[in-house]
């Protein structure tokens, strides 16, 4: 192949086939978020035995799961702008080893107090991990893919979730729950130093750091041999930033209305899924589950989510953005009556779960993809990142609602008659961006 004399680093890959280097990009994204998937929702798994363990009431724990989601909303918030900065590539690598450090520290708390501040900085390692690994993928994608490539990450996710519930229940059994957080501290720990070696950066982001020209040209070679050489000109085709790496870029005219309204239902979404995350199993056991069964229906949840982010992504490829996520924001809301008007019964409960968790799992993944996709190279992991840490403010609520519907004897059907209301406002958000977007050509384009 002959060497281009130019080289449009926003566009040269739509035209390609994936390459090797390119499905190395996506594994690694897919293991970084199952490590994720694993230690966010571990608590959540913990829960009943930290119950019985410390002989504490259900709603003590309320401040742990907050703690947890807390340090989720600021690791995102400080991350993205350090990722448009410093690289992709070093953010995600210490944000793993962080928060393995961290969980497996987890391990060894005897109270309360220490367990809710171990958890927040296990949480600030979780929230950085993820938006930033969504961002690398999607630059790494064709557009004609990109957007189930996002989704499809994140299938990483919620199968690190869902192994999560399986394996605790096994490993509670024969070594308690402290073994839980052992095993999200060592592995990701381990695997951070296999993102060392294998974890490209971003070359959307090597465009606009001329010092890093040879890296440039590296990165390059190993997607497209042959295509480039040190002659070669690099340049984006994508809108300019000035004030990049800014949150305030994020509020400029062009954005402002989709970045408030991206928020909005991201915070809907992870309210949502982050109030059944944490409180699942505790609600199911007290409706008449055994401990097992609330395990097994806490991890249908995250099962039903695997399929919902898978088929989100290639539905937005082909469909338009904002009425895939808005249809699956529907979809969630009936899901959730339907659970209302029956009573739970492991039998009628377990396909419902499933059906809930493929609906909620796929607004919040569909929605990361639309932001992904919505801002330029510049600030895109500052834009992915914020719109995940507002959203963890939605999963801080959830966490905080669910110990205040427990302290308030709520029952099992009023928990999931009140997911409604989520689901609701988070459709008129998505409403009022696609109203707007359309209104404005160009940007729509450029989303």
């Amino acid at each position: 192949m002959p060497h281009s004399a130019r080289v449009d680093v926003s566009t040269f890959l739509d035209a390609r086939p994936m390459g090797a280097r390119q499905w190395l990009v996506v594994l690694l994204g897919f293991i970084v978020l199952a490590f994720d998937g694993f230690d966010t929702t571990a608590i959540g798994f913990v829960a009943p035995a930290l119950v019985d363990d410390w002989g504490i009431a259900r709603h003590d724990l309320g401040p742990v799961m907050m703690s947890s989601l807390l340090g989720l909303a600021i690791g995102a918030m400080v991350a993205g702008p350090m990722a448009d900065r410093l690289g992709r590539r070093k953010v995600i690598i210490g944000s793993v080893f962080f928060f393995g450090v961290w969980s497996l520290a987890s391990a060894f708390a005897t109270d309360i107090t220490s367990l809710t501040l171990l958890r927040f900085l296990t949480g600030l390692g979780l929230g950085a991990s993820m938006p930033n690994t969504a961002t690398l993928v999607a630059e790494y994608g064709p557009k004609r893919s990109r957007s189930h490539m996002v989704t499809g990450i994140y299938c990483g996710f919620t199968i690190g979730a869902t192994l999560g519930g399986i394996g605790s229940e096994a490993l509670i059994e024969h070594f308690g729950w402290p073994s839980v957080m052992v095993a999200g501290g060592v592995l990701p720990i381990a695997f951070a130093l296999l993102l060392l070696a294998c974890l490209p950066e971003s070359i959307n982001f090597l465009v606009h750091r001329p010092e890093l020209k040879q890296r440039l040209l590296q990165a390059v070679a190993k997607v497209a041999p042959g295509l480039a050489n040190a002659d070669t000109l690099f340049y984006s085709s994508e809108e300019k930033v000035q004030d990049k790496g800014s949150v305030g870029a994020l509020f400029a005219p062009r954005y402002r209305l989709g970045t408030c309204m991206i928020w909005v239902t991201l915070f809907m979404g992870l309210l949502t899924m982050y109030l059944l995350s944490s409180w699942l199993p505790l609600i199911s056991r007290d409706a008449g589950l055994s401990l097992s069964q609330a395990a097994l229906i806490g991890s249908l949840l995250q099962a039903g989510g695997v399929l919902g982010n898978f088929t989100i992504g290639m539905k937005m490829d082909r469909f338009d953005h904002h009425k895939v996520v808005g249809l699956t924001l529907l979809g969630g809301g009936i899901s959730a009556v339907l659970i209302a008007l029956q009573q739970p019964t492991i039998q009628v409960l377990c396909p419902l779960i499933v059906l809930l968790g493929y609906f909620i799992n796929g607004v919040n993944t569909g929605s990361y993809a639309l932001a992904t996709q919505f801002y330029p190279t510049q600030i895109r992991a500052t834009g992915v990142s914020w719109a995940t840490g507002m959203g963890r403010f939605g999963a801080i609520s959830g966490a905080g609602v669910g110990a205040l519907m427990l302290a308030a004897d709520w029952h099992f059907n009023q928990v999931f008659l009140f997911l409604t209301l989520p689901a609701a406002l988070g459709i008129v958000a998505l409403t009022i961006k696609y109203r707007h977007q359309r209104r404005q050509p160009t940007l729509a384009a450029s989303a």
